[in-house]
């Protein structure tokens, strides 16, 4: 079935263009995910998209359709916290690898999934290796205490090239976000989802609350799921889509920086190093990202 239908109710226009019910886009997605759609058809819905801009229920059915194409993880072992990492960093160093360290160090199992989205960034997955993680090449079962690295192609090979249409197209498209909400565990997962820009955190809250998600939601450092390491941002935590704010922003001059190492990816590896081995402080706004996703996982355990 071709998605042309769909096509011309998203593609009139920021002002004209219709949105798609939970099921429709659900539809559109499989269809995209599945490769059944030409080029041209795949190109018209990216940008289309783009122009409009993706509704919650739209994502919510976005992210039915890329739940059952899923090469899931199994996570029945303990709770789970789900790390994507698609950004990368630029200006800062990207301290997704420490978080991920820190909350293995909390007994959590750690699934971080992405691939590198822009060019003449330093990736977590960089880092990671640095630090003798290396990317999986086939699917397995999570370990409390230890984290994973699972590549985007792994999870879904259809996600992957969607992913790869900014490299044809030039701009960011569905996929980028769908990635940072979605749960690749074949069991309830506390996902740390980012966003950039604040009007994200509206329409990221409303998804996940309509697929019922157990989740921290932040500002990320540079859209990483990481709090930024000088100033606390605001975090909301949902437990089966039920939010409550958890942290408010840092208001106010800092009182002083924290000693970061410079974003290459072996300095920020020694540096991590230091901070696991307690001979640097970890930087207070990532203790507190770590003590509320161990307060949910502790949710996960616990009957509503």
């Amino acid at each position: 079935m071709s998605i042309k239908n769909y096509i011309k109710d998203i593609g009139r226009g920021r002002d004209g263009a219709r949105s798609l019910n939970r099921a429709q886009a659900a539809d559109l997605m499989g269809q995209v995910l599945d490769g059944a759609v030409t080029d041209l058809e795949l190109g018209a819905f990216v940008i289309a998209m783009r122009i409009k801009g993706e509704t919650p229920v739209e994502m919510a059915g976005f992210l039915d359709a890329l739940d059952t194409r899923l090469h899931k993880i199994p996570n029945a072992a303990g709770p789970t916290v789900v790390l994507p990492s698609y950004n990368g960093a630029r200006k800062l160093p990207v301290l997704t690898p420490l978080l991920a360290l820190l909350l293995a160090r909390e007994g959590l199992a750690v699934v971080v999934h992405g691939c590198s989205t822009e060019a003449g960034r330093v990736s977590a997955q960089s880092v990671l290796e640095a630090l003798g993680i290396a990317a999986q090449t086939a699917i397995g079962n999570t370990v409390p205490g230890s984290v994973q690295w699972v590549p985007t192609a792994l999870l879904c090979p259809g996600l992957q090239r969607l992913l790869d249409v900014r490299q044809v197209v030039g701009l960011r498209n569905s996929a980028h976000s769908l990635v940072k909400l979605l749960n690749p565990c074949t069991h309830p997962a506390v996902v740390v989802g980012s966003y950039t820009h604040p009007e994200y955190a509206v329409s990221m809250a409303a998804t996940l609350e309509l697929t019922q998600a157990n989740a921290l939601l932040l500002r990320g450092t540079e859209g990483e799921p990481v709090a930024d390491a000088r100033r606390t941002p605001a975090m909301t935590a949902l437990h089966q889509g039920h939010a409550r704010q958890v942290e408010d922003v840092q208001a106010g001059a800092l009182a002083a920086l924290p000693s970061l190492p410079a974003p290459d990816a072996p300095t920020t590896a020694l540096w991590i190093q230091a901070v696991l081995a307690g001979q640097q402080p970890v930087p207070e706004p990532i203790t507190r990202q770590v003590r509320h996703i161990v307060q949910l996982c502790h949710t996960l355990r616990t009957p509503s």
